[in-house]
């Protein structure tokens, strides 16, 4: 058990003028599964190339229990890419012989059974394989390095449903015994079954971050209707728990951050009737925080079809 911690500190990374990352800072405790959300182009990727040494970042600094990234540490940490670095030319067990040479507690035996998991041919060449079976093969080879933290840039890209469980089930394992998951996923669900903690990027910056269980409870959207279009919300929508609000002609939208019950109170209060507060998912409080104008067309549609 290792409870390895990650703190990045106001990290950025330009690419000429442009800002992959920009002022980026966020602590990744040990022992957990951390998800990394964030539309295509958010910076996720050069984040996790920061981190990793693969890309020098312009400024910021990232510390590992308080210490920067130095050669050794790879003993500690394994990283599964989003694209296949997979030998076209090596076998599957290949690969495992090569990992098993390079990493003094790379398991074969571990790898080669999590690759029955996931109907892997080990005699087959990585160039005949399908992009779900190289994401499958590199996450076998990762989980089999019994690494302290593991870094997963979309380590469930490819996979069928029941191989896409199996990889949430392993990263919830390895943080049971002490050690550190940092995956990014597009599939917010898949976020939402295995992540403890969560941050939110766009355009290079961090938008939102916290527990998921605390920002499930916390953010709720207030909904009430006015009996005319003429109506106003008496200063409601100042209130420091109150991130945004939507009017759609007589309806208002209010996205809460706390205390939902008295915002809906005094939206009564300001006259409207049917005040309800509704629940969000992770998706919906992904998409308040990326696009908001999204979000609030979904939950219309959502309602509708309710």
């Amino acid at each position: 058990m290792s409870d390895m911690s990650i703190a990045i500190t106001n990290l950025r990374k330009f690419y000429g003028h442009t800002a992959a990352v920009d002022g980026f800072s966020l602590e990744i405790p040990g022992a957990s599964v951390f998800g990394l959300l964030g539309p295509n182009g958010a910076g996720k990727t050069t984040t996790f190339k920061c981190m990793l040494g693969m890309a020098r970042q312009s400024s910021g600094e990232i510390l590992y229990d308080g210490k920067p990234l130095v050669p050794a540490m790879f003993e500690r940490i394994a990283y599964v890419p989003e694209r296949s670095v997979l030998y076209d030319w090596m076998t599957v067990d290949e690969h495992v012989e090569m990992n098993r040479r390079a990493f003094a507690n790379f398991e074969p035996a571990r790898a080669n059974e999590l690759l029955a998991t996931f109907n892997i041919d080990r005699r087959k060449r990585a160039r005949t394989l399908s992009k779900g079976m190289k994401t499958a093969v590199m996450v076998a080879l990762a989980f089999a390095r019994n690494a302290e933290i593991l870094v997963l840039d979309e380590p469930t890209g490819g996979l069928d449903p029941v191989n896409q469980r199996h990889v949430l089930s392993l990263m919830i394992n390895e943080a049971a015994k002490g050690n550190s998951v940092l995956f990014s996923s597009h599939q917010i669900g898949q976020v939402e079954r295995a992540a403890e903690h969560i941050a939110v990027m766009d355009r290079g910056r961090l938008v939102l971050q916290g527990l998921v269980d605390d920002l499930k409870a916390d953010r709720k959207i207030v909904e009430g209707i006015f009996p005319d279009v003429t109506f106003t919300l008496d200063g409601i929508a100042n209130d420091p728990h109150v991130a945004r609000a939507d009017r759609t002609e007589r309806i208002v939208r209010l996205l809460v951050t706390a205390d939902a019950n008295a915002i809906a109170a005094r939206l009564s209060a300001a006259g409207a009737v049917g005040v309800r507060v509704l629940d969000l998912n992770l998706e919906d409080i992904f998409l308040y925080a990326v696009s908001p104008a999204t979000a609030t067309t979904d939950i219309v549609a959502k309602e509708s079809s309710s």
